[in-house]
């Protein structure tokens, strides 16, 4: 387990920090699950470089098990945990297929633990989801409102998640999210890059729509939310938060090729019935993020930007 709390900046670096977010709070400690995913490692580097009056505790499966209520009880009575930050979650989107019950377990069992713990010591929680709840025929940005349907076990066990804890802990936030990618972590970007350098050309689906999400920028907007709700009350529910814009896989797969200066591989556009898969995939997940927008007065950046930002870290 490890705890941060943020570190004293002074210059350009604390105005820095202050432009991305000002926290004037009383002590509250945050339970961060999933810790070393993708989304946790970008809330430890965040926490780490601006000052704050928030602690955060950063778990993963070996310091805590949220498949064990006991254990999540323990620890936010050790703690004084104010916030519960979920970013654990089954995402082997091909495996859960066959891997049925583990996915449950962690996807929509664990939730219900964390719903439970959360309800008894009044714990706060925001929970990280996925486009994966709906069936990807839309032809217009999905709103939370939107009815879910799911083709897959990931996307099941996501939305039964979802739904176990809104119906225990309804004082809660859902972030649905989608195509994350960050510096840590094996993803879509880093994959890109690595084959990028080692092949001559590529195959690359180009008829699935949706938004490329830096993970760095959705650990930002998560810590925006805890600031707004200790000035402003929590204002539970549904999210949508991607970076804007839209694109398919080998829109983003170009781009990440030029930005990482990879000119000797050839990228080549497919249909998704070239490249089939165990898990469906949403043909389109673009989402409509007006109301995380308008609800916490939170900037969201260009996917090709925040793409950018992230290369230019991988590659230096």
């Amino acid at each position: 387990m490890a705890f941060f709390s943020g570190n004293k900046q002074t210059g350009d670096e604390e105005q820095t920090a202050k432009n991305v977010f000002h926290l004037n709070l009383e002590q509250k400690n945050i339970l961060v699950t999933g810790g070393n995913g993708q989304l946790g490692s970008e809330l430890k580097r965040l926490v780490q470089s601006h000052e704050n009056n928030l602690q955060f505790f950063f778990t993963d499966v070996d310091t805590l098990d949220i498949t064990r209520l006991d254990e999540i009880e323990t620890f936010l009575d050790e703690n004084k945990i104010s916030y519960i930050i979920n970013c654990a979650a089954y995402t082997a989107v091909d495996k859960a297929e066959d891997d049925v019950d583990l996915c449950y377990k962690i996807n929509r069992d664990a939730v219900k633990n964390l719903a439970l713990a959360a309800t008894k010591h009044n714990a706060k929680v925001i929970h990280v989801s996925t486009d994966y709840v709906f069936d990807g025929t839309s032809t217009s940005p999905y709103k939370e409102t939107d009815p879910v349907n799911p083709k897959s076990v990931y996307g099941e066990s996501k939305q039964e998640g979802e739904a176990v804890l809104m119906e225990i802990c309804p004082n809660s936030i859902i972030i649905r999210t989608a195509w994350l990618y960050s510096i840590y972590g094996n993803n879509f970007v880093k994959t890109m890059i690595k084959l990028g350098k080692e092949r001559e050309s590529l195959n690359v689906v180009a008829d699935q729509a949706g938004t490329p999400t830096n993970a760095a920028d959705l650990a930002c907007a998560i810590v925006k939310i805890i600031d707004y709700s200790e000035a402003n009350g929590l204002k539970s529910g549904i999210y949508h938060y991607s970076n804007e814009g839209v694109a398919t896989w080998y829109d983003f797969t170009l781009l990440i090729h030029k930005l990482a200066g990879i000119t000797t591989c050839k990228v080549s556009p497919i249909p998704t019935s070239d490249y089939p898969t165990r898990a469906v995939r949403p043909q389109y997940s673009v989402l409509d993020k007006s109301k995380i927008k308008s609800t916490f007065g939170i900037s969201i950046p260009k996917w090709e930007d925040s793409l950018a930002v992230c290369i230019s870290e991988l590659t230096v």
